[in-house]
């Protein structure tokens, strides 16, 4: 079975604010085994919004509304939905007494405007509101129920799970919905999909999605059956032709980032890990530290942005970055060797380059990026040139470093 979801608010369309119900209910559904199918973001416009819950209503068994329905005059979700299910608005009065009561608890009074909230539709089951004044409601038309729950989420994640949750699974044949998800590291998008599309293809279940995102792919299986065991299986079919194809290049199998992934191989080899940035500013220490525990083996770093810096704090020789440049092959393996012998740690990361939008006298291009490594098997490194902006330029560094850790902890020395 499945659902829409719209989320109602003009302030939604903005950079500002961002839906996160339709998240959480997105996840909620899923357990019950009702597919998400579409989610739309629809300002504060009575005829766009009666238009789109008319169309939705016609196509799917559930829809659900959140926000729009407080007591201003841009409150519009009970009036679209009216229009669009051709349906009355009652006044409901003992929810204006509740509303009422409400405001009289805080010592204050209910403006008249608050009467708006006790409309209910005809023939509507009311979804009491036991964290806010707007109640929800409940309408069911022919193969279709609709939905109206309040914007704020506290209200809204409460709602749902204490009114609509357990209703909506009684109405949903039993279905188990189950995902595998494989992050990617070293390829591009369209070289994996060119490589994996003959398996997934194939399938209309499970659903694949490939997902990119500044070096790091995901590949989104979703699996669809009777159980779980069935759903499961069906990820292990499938899945297993891909991991086939992918091979090393698989770096996460259960959604972990590559951070992540990389924390946990030096925990378990008892290995530490230092890092010298230059391009990244930074940004790779940070990465590295988000991930809970990581003192356990991350020491420090240097950002050696300058080539004094780099001469000073890593040994990096002057004569190298003379010669060399400091984006370059040796310079990279030479602040990786200086992180090393300056922190005693058993690995160190480097990473130089030239991110844009200009060059510094370098003959490196915009893009150009060296990543090396130093551990007690000595030190290697790797380029690419990166055809991105600034930022991603950044991100895709970081990711090429920690992949290379990634494989040289996978097969030491």
């Amino acid at each position: 079975m499945n659902a829409e979801i719209i989320a109602v608010g003009s302030e939604l369309l903005t950079a500002e604010r961002v839906d996160t119900n339709s998240l959480f209910l997105t996840d909620e559904l899923n357990r019950i085994g009702v597919e998400v199918t579409t989610k739309y973001v629809v300002g504060d416009d009575r005829e766009r919004l009666a238009d789109t819950v008319h169309r939705a209503a016609e196509r799917s068994e559930f829809v659900i509304l959140s926000g729009g329905l407080g007591p201003t005059e841009d409150d519009v979700t009970r009036d679209a939905v009216a229009s669009a299910l051709d349906r009355r608005l009652i006044f409901h009065q003992p929810i204006c007494d509740a509303i009422e009561q409400r405001f009289r608890a805080m010592k204050w009074k209910m403006p008249d405007i608050n009467r708006r909230q006790a409309f209910i539709l005809e023939g509507a089951e009311i979804l009491p509101n036991d964290r806010g004044t707007a109640p929800g409601q409940w309408i069911d038309i022919r193969h279709c129920s609709v939905m109206l729950l309040p914007g704020p989420p506290h209200e809204l994640k409460f709602m749902f799970q204490k009114h609509c949750a357990a209703r909506i699974a009684r109405r949903v044949p039993k279905l188990a919905i189950e995902t595998l998800v494989l992050r990617v590291a070293g390829m591009s998008e369209s070289a994996l999909d060119e490589l994996i599309s003959p398996v997934y293809k194939k399938h209309a279940n499970p659903v694949t999605t490939v997902l990119a995102h500044a070096g790091d792919i995901q590949i989104h299986l979703r699996a669809r059956c009777t159980t779980p065991a069935q759903s499961l299986a069906l990820l292990a079919e499938v899945g297993g032709q891909i991991e086939l194809l992918l091979g090393d290049r698989i770096y996460s199998r259960n959604g972990d980032p590559l951070e992540v992934v990389v924390g946990t191989l030096l925990k378990k080899q008892k290995a530490t890990l230092a890092v010298a940035e230059s391009v990244t500013g930074g940004g790779l220490a940070e990465r590295i530290t988000t991930v809970a525990g990581s003192s356990d083996y991350f020491l420090g770093g240097f950002v050696t942005y300058s080539r004094k810096l780099k001469i000073s704090l890593l040994g990096v020789l002057p004569e190298t970055l003379e010669k060399c440049g400091a984006v370059s092959k040796e310079t990279a393996e030479a602040m990786a060797a200086g992180a090393r012998n300056r922190t005693g740690a058993s690995h160190a990361l480097a990473i130089t380059g030239n991110a844009g939008p200009t060059t510094d006298g370098d003959d490196a291009p915009v893009g150009m990026v060296y990543v090396a490594l130093a551990d007690a098997a000595g030190t290697v490194s790797t380029h690419r040139q990166f055809n991105a902006d600034r930022e991603r330029v950044r991100q895709f560094s970081g990711q090429m470093a920690l992949d290379l850790l990634r494989r040289r902890l996978l097969t030491p020395g």
